[in-house]
Parts: structure tokens; C-alpha cells; sequence
């Protein structure tokens, strides 16, 4: 029987989260109701109490009341709820889940949810599903759903609203329990009969990345694009970490430019470094870091207005690094891929790192590419990591192709050895 998993604070929204069962179960599946409220008594009776949550995060629900700290309990209880839906996914108990709350009840239903398998159904309705939702989804495959109105009570407003979401997951949640059924095993990334391949890519790096996808293709592999936008670096580093990937082609890394430079599509500072703890194969190159993205040009900082600015759509500002910018960028590159544990290449273009890096172009700059050539050399000298120069620029096919192939003979060595 398909099972959906409510999580949420009963204390505050029990009579909403009964309201919800309900539908649930007029929808055809089960429920399992997990209650993460803290200070008041359940309007509704559980299936997981909260007691059993906050022993789930290593204490008692008493000792959380007497403390009478919003903020710590909040974290506590998050990390009780992770572990308790963790458990019901590994029991086979949970094929979907959905929870409604406001910004304390987002939090910590999204930590819960963030903790579950790509492809699991996670739903949240929130209040706060019309603004920033980065720190809720972060690279989890979350569903957010705009309340409208606060979650306080059933009305004519809210009853649509959640009745959607209902009906929502349950049928998430029926699909995805077939996929499992139908696999006879949790369905999950990477359960098909092609080996994964990660690739980043950018508007930038379009062309040359979309060749190398093309010809990995052609080799028998499935392969997953991720936009290097911040969240699409982190995501591929996550996935990463989980091992799911037979290798990696991390053609773009213009992320760690923003991370170096204050812009706004940073992955933080452990970019680049998932594939090589995880001993996969990967094949780098330098894509995109002749640039730093900002927002719209009137958000341009007073730092940046003086450098090379093309305004790449309305919403995003670059600007072109500087040599001293890209001589630092070759060395954390560097840092990062001789810590690696499994075979790395990485695949120098030397006549342009983006579409607007290529010869002929406004940020086409052979001294700062230079520097970053230079100090990346320098960096990887002695280390397991090899280089390979290509008289190309990075969109050119052939670069992509050779980056690809490259990587094909990486992953049967390490297969041939296995």
C-alpha cells in the first residue's frame, strides 16, 4: 500500500494536518503522521509522537521545554525528524512525504526532506514559498507550494490550497511506489542500465559541453547537465559524494570564480572537491572562470564598475577577472584536484575559456588566461593529476569530444581494474 508521511507541529497545526489525513486517505493511500511540535499538546493524535522525535535527535521533549529555547528546539526536533524519516523510508513505510508550515515548521520539515533519496517525493506548502527558498530546497529535489495565506485554520483560501497538495503527493507518491515495485528494489538515481556521468555547463560553455554530452552518449552513457549556477554545483557535488556517478566531467567551474570574486551564483567552498574524496573519475577544465556574474546592472557593485561589464540578460552582470584574480583561481584549482584519490585529467582549452573568452571576443585576454594556466601548472606539479593542452578554444566541438573520450578511458581503466 502506497504511504504518505505527514510531518509537521501538531500542537500548532493539528486540526490542518487531520484535515490533510483525511484527504490522504479519501485519496487511496495510507498516512503516517510525525509530529514535530514542542511546547503545547497535539491537537491529533500520532503516529510518530513527538516524544519519540526528540529521543530521535538524542533528547527528551521535557528537557526541550524546560529549556524554553525556541531556536535550539527547533534544530533539535529538525534533526529528529530527519532520523525518523530516514527510518521510514529505509522500512518501506514512506513513498512520498507533505508538510505545511511557516517558517519554523519549513525548517524543519525541509531538513527531513533534504535527508531522503533523489526522486522521493517531497512536497512542502509554506508561507514562505514565495520568496528566497534556497535554504530550504538547497540541492534537493523539493516541491515548494505557496500558502497564500498563513496556515491557520481551514477556509476558503486554504482548503484549495492544501487540497492540491494532497492529491499532489498521494499521486507522487503512487507513481513513485510503482517505479519501485516495478524495479523490485527502492527506486532510486542510477538504478538503470547506464553508467551516470555528471557534467557542468553554463550559457558560456553551451556548445563545447553539449558535444562532450553528445559523444558520451554515444558511448553508452546516460548523462546529467548541471547548470553551474550556484545551486547546480552543489547539487552535482552532493550526488557526487553519494557515489552514483561512474565519472565526472567538470568542463565549468566558473562557480569558484564567484566564490573568489563576492558575485552571486557561488557553490561555496567545497566546489570541486566531492569526485575527488569519492575517487571517481574526472576529467576538469577551466570553463567559465574568465567571468564573475552579478545581478541586474544597477546592483552592480561599486568595486565592479570600473571593470569589463557585459550585461548578459537582464538579470545577470558580468565582469571579466583580472590577472591577478585568475593566477589565485589556478591555485585553488590546483589545491582542490591534488587532493583528489582517484585519476583526474585536466584538459586545458588555450585560446578561451567561454563564449565570450573565445578569440574575437570582449573578454578574450591571453595574459590573464596566462595566469591562470600558469599558477593551475604550478599547483599540480609532482601531483597524481595530468594535463592536457588543446590549441582550442573551450566551445569548440572537438574540445568537448576529447574531453569525453578522455574520460570513457578513465572509467574503463578503473573498471578494468576493478
Amino acid at each position: 500500500m502506497t504511504s504518505v508521511v505527514l510531518v509537521g507541529t501538531l500542537d500548532t497545526k493539528g486540526v490542518e494536518y487531520g484535515w490533510l489525513r483525511e484527504r490522504l486517505l479519501r485519496a487511496g493511500v495510507e498516512v503516517v503522521l510525525v509530529d514535530t511540535g514542542i511546547m503545547g499538546e497535539p491537537r491529533v493524535d500520532a503516529d510518530v509522537p513527538n516524544e519519540a522525535v526528540a529521543r530521535a535527535a538524542g533528547t527528551e521533549l521535557s528537557d526541550l521545554r524546560v529549556a524554553a529555547d525556541r531556536g535550539a528546539a527547533v534544530t533539535t526536533m529538525a534533526r529528529g525528524a530527519e532520523a525518523a524519516l530516514t527510518r521510514l523510508h529505509a522500512e518501506g513505510r514512506l513513498h512520498g512525504v507533505l508538510a505545511i508550515g511557516g517558517s519554523g515548521g519549513t525548517s524543519i520539515a525541509t531538513r527531513a526532506m533534504r535527508a531522503l533519496p533523489l526522486g522521493v517525493p517531497k512536497l512542502m506548502v509554506s508561507s514562505m514559498a514565495s520568496g528566497d527558498v534556497a535554504p530550504y530546497v538547497g540541492s534537493a529535489d523539493i516541491t515548494m507550494m505557496y500558502s497564500v495565506v498563513d496556515i491557520a485554520g481551514i477556509n476558503s483560501v486554504s482548503a484549495p490550497v492544501l487540497a492540491n497538495a494532497a492529491e499532489a503527493v498521494a499521486g507522487m507518491a503512487k507513481a513513485f511506489q510503482r517505479a519501485s515495485m516495478e524495479l523490485r528494489r527502492p527506486a532510486r538515481l542510477g538504478a538503470g542500465a547506464r553508467p551516470l556521468v555528471a557534467a557542468s555547463m553554463a550559457g558560456v560553455t553551451t556548445t563545447g559541453v553539449d558535444a562532450a554530452r553528445e559523444r558520451l552518449t554515444e558511448l553508452g552513457y546516460e548523462v546529467l547537465v548541471f547548470h553551474s549556477s550556484g545551486t547546480g554545483g552543489r547539487t552535482l557535488e552532493t550526488l557526487a559524494g553519494q557515489g552514483i556517478f561512474a565519472g565526472v566531467l567538470d568542463l565549468t567551474l566558473g562557480e569558484l570564480a564567484d566564490d573568489l570574486c563576492g558575485g552571486i551564483l557561488t557553490a561555496g567552498p567545497d566546489r570541486l572537491s566531492a569526485a575527488g574524496r569519492a575517487g571517481i573519475p574526472q576529467v576538469v577544465s577551466l570553463g567559465a572562470l574568465d567571468m564573475v556574474k552579478f545581478g541586474p546592472l544597477e546592483t552592480l557593485p561599486e568595486r565592479a564598475r570600473y571593470r569589463r561589464i557585459r550585461i548578459h540578460n537582464p538579470s545577470i552582470t558580468v565582469i571579466r577577472t583580472t590577472e591577478s584574480e585568475c593566477a589565485e583561481l589556478g591555485r585553488r584549482v590546483a589545491a582542490k584536484l591534488r587532493a583528489s584519490t582517484g585519476p583526474t585529467a585536466v584538459c586545458l582549452p588555450l585560446r578561451g575559456l567561454s563564449a565570450l573568452g573565445a578569440p574575437g571576443g570582449p573578454y578574450h585576454d591571453p595574459h590573464a588566461d596566462g595566469a591562470l594556466f600558469s599558477t593551475l601548472r604550478e599547483g599540480l606539479r609532482g601531483s597524481a593529476a595530468r594535463l592536457y593542452d588543446y590549441a582550442t578554444h573551450i566551445n569548440d566541438p572537438a574540445f568537448g569530444r576529447a574531453a569525453a573520450d578522455r574520460l570513457h578511458t578513465m572509467i574503463g581503466a578503473v573498471s578494468a581494474a576493478a
